[in-house]
């Protein structure tokens, strides 16, 4: 029996909550790939994308980011030298 399924047989899937956040001074792979890693290593980071240029960072977290995962990710995106401009969009 997979981990989502409950002893009656029942099987459900846990939802997923994408959100994009903007950092400035992501011009160039180099910026993508140590924004990308720092938030990444987060633990409630499921997946993360990261868009040259527009400076979008896009997460996945198994529910929706409250805002001690906001700051979180605000410190960490500052700690990699880049700056954190908040939340842009949420969608489940």
């Amino acid at each position: 029996m997979a981990d989502c399924c409950t002893p009656d047989g029942s099987c459900h899937t846990k939802a997923e909550t994408k959100t994009t956040y903007k950092v400035d001074g992501v011009g160039s792979a180099h910026c993508q790939g140590v924004v990308s890693k720092a938030v990444g290593d987060l633990d409630a980071i499921k997946a993360v994308e990261v868009e040259i240029g527009t400076g979008l960072v896009t997460v996945t977290t198994a529910a929706e980011p409250d805002e001690a995962l906001d700051a979180l990710i605000a410190k960490t995106v500052d700690e990699a030298g880049y700056d954190f401009a908040g939340r842009a969009t949420v969608t489940a």
